[in-house]
């Protein structure tokens, strides 16, 4: 094994052996956002509550659906979107943000896509309070099935690791990423089954399964929802995650050490 590669694996080991210190530091970013502020990061699920609430009841009554299966469908739908879209559009500047610190104080560099990841975990972890109250409402139709979540929620997780890592090296490449992605993700948005299922859509349902959110969308509410995901769903996820974290260590492999000098 040459020095190299021995250093790229190091890189994510050490990294993640220091998690501890990343969860320390995504949860101070959080309490510092709302440092003085009576909820606090509470704030977060009380902002996700009265969006989901006045979309939920709106688009309902105005498109003529039955609330106890729009409403959990959209709020599932929405802090999931928050979550991914969240990450993917901070990991375009995960590594320029931090250009000091990466300069001067030897961290592994996947240390910061980590945090990232843990910090909008904790942000997902406020908002979930939400998903409870309307399921509390709106019971939906429970069944074994819905375990299947949790690996869901693994992979995906998994899958916004690598993307994460790999558009923050793009990004440290090629600054024109921040923008781009800004513009692309209200699109994906609408691509992706947050406000509906893919089968609604009939025969157009493939321009949906073109977008990779919506795999990670999919595999985690239809459990929830007592939904059967399409049987092509999970292959596509596996895949994703097993390729996604080849195609991106083999990168990070050749261009880690660029990094500093990128940005």
């Amino acid at each position: 094994m040459n020095s190299r590669s021995g250093d790229t694996r190091s890189d994510i080991v050490r990294a993640l052996a220091n998690m501890p210190a990343a969860l320390f530091l995504s949860w101070s970013d959080t309490k510092a956002r709302y440092k003085r502020s009576m909820l606090g990061p509470f704030w977060l699920t009380l902002g996700t509550a009265i969006g989901v609430g006045g979309l939920g009841f709106v688009w309902s009554t105005l498109f003529k659906m039955d609330k106890a299966q729009f409403i959990p469908l959209l709020t599932v739908g929405l802090i999931l979107w928050g979550f991914i879209a969240g990450i993917i559009t901070e990991s375009s500047q995960v590594f320029v943000q931090n250009a000091q610190l990466i300069r001067n104080v030897q961290l592994p560099m996947f240390f910061h896509p980590l945090k990232l990841i843990l910090r909008h975990l904790i942000n997902l972890a406020h908002n979930a309070v939400v998903i409870v109250i309307v399921f509390l409402i709106y019971p939906p139709e429970w069944h074994w099935s819905a375990w299947l979540a949790l690996p869901a929620f693994l992979l995906t997780v998994l899958n916004l690791s690598w993307m994460s890592l790999f558009v923050g090296m793009f990004a440290a490449r090629y600054r024109d990423t921040e923008t781009a992605i800004t513009n692309f993700m209200p699109l994906l948005f609408f691509m992706s089954p947050v406000l509906f299922k893919a089968e609604q859509l009939g025969v157009g349902s493939w321009i949906v399964w073109l977008n990779p959110f919506s795999y990670f969308i999919s595999t985690v509410r239809d459990p929830l929802l007592g939904h059967p995901s399409p049987w092509f769903v999970w292959p596509v996820l596996l895949g994703m995650t097993v390729i996604g974290w080849l195609v991106t260590l083999w990168l990070f492999h050749t261009r880690r050490t660029r990094i500093p000098y990128w940005i």
